[in-house]
């Protein structure tokens, strides 16, 4: 629970994105939203190494840890956790290795953060991490 007295999930995820700036977006098995690729801190892990195990468990890749830059946490209502938040650290990261679908991830997608086409979008995807991506695509533009 956060101080408001809303129950809340702390996570940590990786905005991945491509070279045509697509951002790579995933959804679990028995769930229609997708979401960037991510999840729950193990007791006494660190957002790195959280995240590189979360990648290597749902994609079968790599986090390449030297490109990683946080983003910031953020907070947003959990997408399949009705009633619940989720408070998300967020890290610009690329990943290495060829990306699959593995454990809990039913599908993977790359997707234009500005045109993201009628996909259901978790409320932090389409709430602050395309548009997050979309800033980050017109600064690299200048």
């Amino acid at each position: 629970m956060d101080q408001g007295g809303r129950a809340v999930i702390e996570i940590v995820t990786a905005l991945v994105r491509n070279e045509h700036g697509q951002v790579l977006l995933v959804r679990k098995r028995g769930t229609r939203s997708f979401m960037q690729p991510g999840g729950k801190r193990e007791p006494g892990e660190s957002d790195l190494a959280s995240l590189a195990r979360e990648i290597r468990e749902e994609l079968g890749c790599g986090l390449a840890e030297a490109s990683t830059r946080s983003l910031g946490t953020f907070e947003a209502p959990a997408a399949n956790e009705p009633g619940q938040w989720v408070r998300a650290t967020v890290y610009a990261a690329e990943l290495s290795g060829e990306i699959g679908c593995r454990a809990e991830i039913a599908e993977a997608a790359w997707v234009d953060p500005g045109r993201p086409g009628n996909r259901p979008l978790a409320p932090l995807t389409r709430d602050i991490i395309l548009p997050l991506a979309l800033a980050l695509n017109g600064a690299q533009a200048l």
